[in-house]
């Protein structure tokens, strides 16, 4: 399990893995730290984690952990199921998250280099080739769940369109809500890219700053940002005019802010669905249709609209190719729900529970949605 700790080290990472037949999960601040090509990168983990990542650390017998203060030990192994290694430049997260029999306090470039010669290497390569399969099957699994009809489109595509496009040095930032979702799931990282958003507090509001920053830090390269209006709304809205003042000082102009219009604070209304059980309650969620795209325009960005899923790779193309900051806007379905890696029977009855309470949208939650929770408790299904 690596974190951003580990973003120095990615060549040890990889041959530590190698040595030892192992997977490797990511946490989400270390997204970009190995590319997502990789066979045994199993992607990342957590709530907005994936399959391969849950199924690694419920089924592994040992845990190395990398630069990580990953919170979350309910995605981590039951304890006692796993030894564990753990590597880290703050002594005091050592063994914080999960009992460590060794803690090794450093540096991951250095501490990896002095361990890597003690490794013997794992002959036995199964452990590996059963991951590799899983990690296929689950790009397999997330173009699926991407492709499937929306009204009037699906978010997890804006992102699955997205990601092959982007160069090679891309940055890519998100906000928090849903769209960190597709962010951690759908855009597949490749060797070279930087991505971030705030993965500690998870506040809103982040994206936009943090891409202004990237293209001050580096003006040569493109920078995308990920947005639900909400966000957008609160503070990143007003950062356009921050963008429109600095841009032409930027040797390659090009921040694309791709904005998430489903008129829903999105992420809090699947909480209250699948963790409460409570219908969605309009008071506190419906947000105002804004026209993000014409306000760019009107301040001297380009404004781009998408509200059908046919027209999101022609969109991002010309994006990509545009001599100005973008505002890209794209009309997504509220419906399509950000699910965790693993549906627990608690989450699939409250899920149950929230559209048999009278839940106003429960008629339009797509059929992939309500598959994957209904397969959780029928009978036969873990």
């Amino acid at each position: 399990l690596i974190g951003a700790g580990a973003r120095e080290a990615a060549v040890e990472v990889v041959q530590a893995a190698n040595l030892l037949g192992a997977g490797v999960a990511k946490a989400l601040l270390g997204k970009d730290v190995l590319p997502d090509d990789a066979p045994f990168v199993t992607g990342c983990i957590g709530l907005l984690g994936t399959e391969p990542s849950w199924d690694l650390m419920q089924s592994c017998d040992t845990l190395l952990m990398i630069g990580t203060g990953f919170p979350w030990t309910e995605f981590l192994p039951k304890e006692g199921q796993a030894r564990a290694v753990q590597i880290d430049i703050d002594a005091s997260m050592l063994g914080l998250r999960y009992p460590t029999e060794v803690n090794l306090h450093g540096d991951a470039v250095s501490t990896l280099q002095a361990l890597l010669p003690l490794l013997k290497r794992k002959e036995d390569r199964s452990w590996q080739e059963k991951i590799a399969v899983s990690v296929k099957a689950w790009w397999e699994k997330i173009e699926e769940r991407a492709m499937a009809k929306a009204t009037p489109v699906n978010p997890q595509r804006v992102v699955w369109e997205m990601s092959p496009l982007l160069p090679d040095n891309a940055i890519v930032t998100s906000d928090s809500g849903s769209c960190a979702n597709w962010f951690a799931r759908d855009y597949r990282v490749k060797q070279g890219q930087r991505a971030s958003l705030s993965g500690g507090l998870a506040c809103m509001g982040a994206a936009v700053p943090y891409a202004i920053a990237a293209k001050f830090a580096f003006p040569e390269k493109p920078v995308v940002a990920l947005v639900g209006d909400g966000a957008m709304q609160m503070n990143n809205l007003a950062e356009l005019i921050t963008i429109q003042k600095y841009w032409q000082r930027w040797s390659d102009p090009r921040l694309i802010v791709c904005v998430f219009n489903n008129q829903d604070l999105n992420q809090v209304t699947w909480e209250q669905r699948i963790m409460e059980g409570n219908p969605r309650f309009a008071a506190t969620q419906d947000v105002p249709d804004v026209p993000y795209a014409q306000f760019a325009e009107s301040i001297g960005l380009k404004g781009i609209y998408v509200d059908s899923p046919e027209e999101l790779q022609a969109a991002w193309q010309q994006a990509l190719a545009a001599d100005r900051p973008v505002v890209l806007e794209v009309k997504t379905d509220p419906e399509v729900a950000p699910l965790p890696p693993h549906i627990s029977f608690a989450l699939a009855k409250g899920f149950m529970s929230s559209m048999a309470k009278g839940d106003k949208s429960a008629g339009k939650v797509i059929a992939d949605t309500a598959h994957q929770v209904m397969n959780t408790v029928l009978p036969g299904k873990k």
